[in-house]
């Protein structure tokens, strides 16, 4: 486990492992100087026999007043957030070719400018461009091609999606049923670059399988799912027996105390179902891109207990008080909460009730006596659809329900995978912590527009913690500053736990350097986190490292990497160090995760 990390500047290295040959005087005396400051000792350029090389007087930057006075530089936070868009017609088609000028954005309440404006039809990002105007007496220019397919879609509008299998609160039958349309889905609907991952709910978290492309993998773990049991027919069970216990009561107190029961066991139950909906969203917060989770169960109730409350008031009228007292066990609240925090991280919930078109219990003759008829059915199907329709509502997903065939409604969820809007704005405000509230109107009418309510303004901390843990679960690199992880020995300590040296390589010439005095400066922030094969994760760490070169020096340090060293109290085994690298200057962030085996 990475239960502890421990900070330092190593030694510095042999010229050869550091500093890359031919990399002359004054460059390598300063980089040396500049590690040696950072680790708080003496600069270690005064022990090395450097050549010596002419001092050059600074040359002021641009628009710097003379004499070399440093030049004030200021850290801008520039946050774009993105809302993908889905735009139909009276009969759902797909409406493609619009514009950004045919969007109007609010947030709330207020209009917002447009900034970004990206748009996917088929999987394929297109461009439309208006054409020049033609000069006075010339002919008209031809008709300018249809759009053509440009590069592949860009990182931050990747789809990696989550297939989400409730095992606890899904039957065996319907479940092996939905599964086997959802692996058709998988290998027909989605595109090449799209990435899935699997997992399942049993009382507690199993990730089945992580990202990947390829399909066939995670419809390889479907079906040995099929071998794993479902557990919602004990359910059924509880509430069959909580029926019959109300029916047979002889008194209102009575009854009521079985609906309690019955109420606070199924709280608890949906308690742990809903903190595991919590955990995966939490998980894909760092991630790039679109996300999205399809969630595939036979319902969440939204009060707990709600259609046996109906059934003690059906059975005794004015004399129970079971319609005030449901409340007690209303989960509305926190479904509000998964789904903002769903849009806080750019999460889609696509949901499915693996029911389909149910039967009411009460109609079979095992349960003739069992509950207060057809109306307490209606009451329970209700309550367990009702949160996931909220879930797709609220994050601007789709909800399949009352539908023993899904494939034509997976369908419509593959056209929102692959034709869409993205419109980006950059809101004035920058990691205030609220709740901001998004809407989108086309000005152009007669179609329906389906989009994330809202989301939640971070700031950079949170969100650089967010990314570094996501990569650090889920090993997807998004690393556009080139940032580089090795490992040394580790060196074994008395009791048992290893010191495990890493070393993370930062090229120079991918960050911003800006002139300040002699200088040239980069304000550089590392965010570091390990974790064991367990799920034991360290906190996030957060190094700041102001980096410094000589401005003689700076052609050839950009050539070069700057290197800081971190030693990690570990335990033996195989182990995963993630890091988060933001160049403040810059406002670019990078993510790198690798595996090292600990000792023996």
């Amino acid at each position: 486990m990475a239960s502890h990390i421990m900070r330092r500047m190593s030694e510095p290295m042999k010229k050869s492992r550091r500093i890359p040959a031919g990399l002359q005087g004054l460059a390598v005396a300063s980089l040396l100087v500049l590690l040696g400051l950072l680790s708080g000792g003496s600069p270690l350029l005064a022990q090395k026999k450097a050549p010596a090389a002419p001092a050059a007087p600074a040359k002021p930057a641009a628009g710097a007043p003379d004499g070399g006075e440093e030049l004030f530089v200021d850290t801008v936070n520039v946050n774009v957030v993105n809302v993908d868009v889905y735009v139909t017609d009276k009969k759902g088609n797909r409406v493609k070719g619009l514009t950004k000028d045919d969007f109007q954005l609010f947030e709330d309440n207020r209009p917002v400018a447009v900034t970004n404006f990206f748009t996917v039809e088929n999987g394929k990002s297109t461009a439309h461009e208006e054409p020049p105007a033609p000069a006075p007496g010339a002919a008209p220019a031809p008709a300018p091609p249809p759009p053509a397919a440009t590069e592949p879609v860009p990182e931050d509008q990747r789809l990696r999606l989550v297939i989400y299998i409730d095992n606890y609160n899904l039957h065996p039958f319907n479940r092996n049923r939905v599964m086997r349309e959802l692996r058709a889905f998988i290998n027909e609907k989605l595109q090449r670059d799209d990435q899935i991952m699997l997992v399942t709910y049993d009382r507690e978290l199993h990730v089945r399988h992580g990202f990947t492309s390829d399909p066939s993998l995670i419809a390889s773990g479907m079906l040995e799912l099929e071998k794993v049991s479902a557990q919602a027919v004990a359910a059924d069970s509880e509430r069959r027996d909580a029926l019959h216990n109300i029916e047979e009561s002889r008194s209102v107190a009575e009854a009521q105390g079985v609906a309690r029961a019955y109420a606070e066991s199924t709280y608890n139950d949906l308690s742990f179902s809903i903190d595991a909906l919590k955990k995966i969203t939490t998980s894909l917060a760092g991630l790039p891109g679109r996300k999205a989770v399809l969630y595939v169960s036979d319902g969440l109730q939204m009060i707990a207990g709600q259609d046996v409350f109906y059934a003690v008031q059906n059975k005794y009228g004015e004399q129970s008080t079971g319609l005030t007292e449901q409340f007690q066990w209303d989960t509305s609240k926190r479904f509000t909460e998964l789904t903002a925090q769903a849009n806080a991280n750019r999460i889609t919930f696509y949901t499915i009730d693996a029911a389909g078109l149910r039967v009411y219990s009460s109609i079979s003759a095992e349960n003739q006596t069992a509950g207060s008829g057809v109306f307490i059915d209606s009451v329970q199907i209700s309550n367990l659809q009702s949160p996931l329709q909220m879930l797709a509502e609220k994050t601007g997903g789709v909800a399949v329900i009352n539908s023993n065939i899904v494939m034509p409604q997976l369908e419509r969820i593959a056209q929102d995978f692959n034709t869409f809007y993205s419109l980006g704005y950059s809101p004035t405000h920058f990691g205030d912590g609220r709740y901001h509230k998004i809407d989108v109107k086309l000005k152009k009418k007669g179609f329906t527009v389906r989009h994330r309510d809202g989301y939640r303004d971070t700031n950079v901390e949170s969100r650089m913690s967010d990314g570094t843990l996501a990569v650090l679960n889920f090993s997807v690199d998004n690393n556009p500053l080139g940032v580089e992880i090795e490992f040394g020995p580790p060196q074994r300590r008395e009791d048992g736990l290893y010191m495990q040296p890493v070393e993370v390589k930062i090229p120079i010439g991918k960050l911003v350097l800006v002139p300040k005095g002699a200088n040239h400066e980069a304000r550089v922030r590392l965010y570091i986190a390990a974790s064991d094969p367990d799920g034991n994760t360290s906190e996030v760490q957060q190094v700041p490292l102001p980096i410094s070169v000589p401005e003689a020096q700076v052609a050839e340090a950009v050539k070069k990497n700057y290197v800081y060293s971190v030693n990690l109290l570990m335990r033996g085994g195989e182990q995963k160090v993630a890091v988060g690298m933001r160049d403040d200057l810059a406002g670019q962030d990078s993510y790198v995760a690798r595996v090292v085996r600990v000792g023996s």
